[in-house]
């Protein structure tokens, strides 16, 4: 398990225990959970951009590069899925998604900041697509994303790493 940030928090007798974001390869047993995720995270705006889904094409999309896979755990708890390609050129974000209880409270922003991190250090750009009324685009925007291209359904964003 690999940990993203660490951030003190005081409790009541006054000592420090640490709120953790941390990684673990997706298995099959996180299937099911990967299911409720991405109908919890994505339906509505799949269906704003009249992408009708049934379980088994959410399923084919899930295991799509399966072993790209990572789970989300925040305070121990399963809560999202970031899945990467990593390529000579670039980290294409391929899947990133958080349930909705955790979303607006900067958790993305800290995986991204994570995936920035790695990004600069292998000295790539960051490449990802995202549906055109996702609202996930503006997270992505204040990381320093830019528009390169869009079709009739998303838009294709890219990070460039800075020398």
């Amino acid at each position: 398990m690999s940990t993203v940030n660490q951030v003190p928090e005081s409790n009541s007798v006054s000592q420090k225990r640490s709120v953790i974001i941390s990684f673990r390869r997706a298995i099959p047993n996180d299937r099911a959970f990967l299911l409720t995720l991405r109908k919890t995270s994505m339906e509505a705006n799949l269906k704003a951009a009249g992408i009708y889904l049934n379980d088994h094409s959410h399923m084919q999309r899930i295991d799509e590069f399966f072993s790209d896979s990572h789970i989300i755990l925040y305070q121990k708890n399963t809560i999202g899925l970031l899945k990467l390609g990593l390529f000579s050129d670039k980290i294409h974000v391929r899947q990133f998604q958080l349930l909705p209880a955790y979303q607006g409270l900067g958790i993305g922003s800290r995986i991204l900041g994570l995936v920035k991190r790695k990004a600069q250090e292998k000295q790539l750009n960051i490449t990802l697509n995202v549906l055109l009324n996702n609202p996930a685009k503006a997270l992505y925007l204040r990381h320093d994303f830019v528009v390169i291209d869009s079709n009739e359904l998303e838009f294709q964003m890219r990070w460039h790493w800075l020398e």
